[in-house]
């Protein structure tokens, strides 16, 4: 059951990741994330009505909003990161924020076997060589590497404390929910923020008609964001948080298949290479 919803939720990922990555080519990507996010809590808010999801608050609920002001900062810094390049650096090195809830697993006292640490090691591997990184070519700047980071720790830390949020089912929506408004919170702030200082809303190029034109592919990115962080958290409660947390990182493997199927970008050689060793480390966990 682990191998499988952690599987779940790299395929999630990579696919809003993909999505998120063709909106803010037209349309600022705060706009993204604050559209996006409110379009998922309204969802949300409908489901923790329904199933009486709000008679479980409580104060694991700290951890949902912990995740909801860590997960819009490491959003923005990564993509602030990707602004500054070069792509082939950022995108590896973001994903390194796996340590985080494996060094929580192992801290936990969670203690892979053998053959587990493998697919670990094989895994990550191939998880830092799918996002084709860059060997040659323009020192990267120093803030680019920094922001990376920071967005890495805030991606490894949102997976950890989503994890912890709740203990049922139906307490998981109640903790999904209380995330995303925490989410709208911070990045309508960020947002807000932004615009006073001279920044943009709406998009250039045919402002509000191009935001309610992706309301479809917004409300998917929200959704699919909100599904995966769903799924993580049964698979982390249900297995070692090393293997859901390596399983789950996979969506960069997911986010450049995506490209290649949807967009005809051809795969680099490193990328192809990255891929094979993330299916092999799969292998490895998921028999362990």
């Amino acid at each position: 059951m682990t191998a499988l919803f952690a599987l779940a939720t790299s395929l999630l990922w990579g696919l809003a990741d993909f999505g998120g990555g063709l909106l803010t080519r037209r349309t600022p990507a705060l706009t993204v994330v604050v559209v996006s996010q409110t379009i998922a809590a309204v969802v949300l808010g409908v489901v923790v009505m329904a199933t009486g999801a709000w008679r479980e608050a409580g104060g694991l609920l700290w951890f949902a909003v912990g995740a909801g002001v860590v997960g819009p900062v490491a959003m923005l810094s990564f993509y602030k990161a990707l602004a500054l390049g070069p792509m082939g650096v950022v995108s590896p090195l973001g994903s390194v924020g796996v340590a985080v809830p494996v060094g929580v697993g192992l801290m936990l006292g969670e203690r892979p076997g053998l053959l587990q640490l493998a697919g670990v090691a094989v895994a990550v591997a191939g998880i830092v060589l799918a996002g084709g990184p860059e060997l040659r070519g323009a020192p990267v700047q120093r803030r680019a590497v920094l922001l990376t980071l920071l967005a890495a720790f805030g991606f490894g830390a949102v997976m950890a404390l989503i994890s912890e949020a709740s203990t049922t089912v139906t307490g998981l929506f109640l903790a999904l929910f209380v995330q995303r408004v925490t989410n709208i919170t911070v990045g309508g702030t960020a947002l807000y923020v932004s615009v006073r200082r001279g920044g943009r809303a709406l998009p250039e190029d045919g402002g509000r008609t191009v935001v309610l034109a992706a309301l479809p592919a917004l409300a998917f990115v929200g959704l699919a964001d909100v599904a995966a962080n769903g799924t993580y958290a049964i698979a982390a409660q249900h297995g070692p948080v090393t293997v859901a947390a390596v399983l789950a990182s996979l969506y960069p493997v997911v986010t450049a298949l995506a490209a290649r199927g949807v967009l005809g970008e051809r795969l680099r050689g490193v990328q192809a290479a990255g891929a094979g060793l993330a299916l092999v480390g799969t292998v490895l966990l998921a028999s362990g």
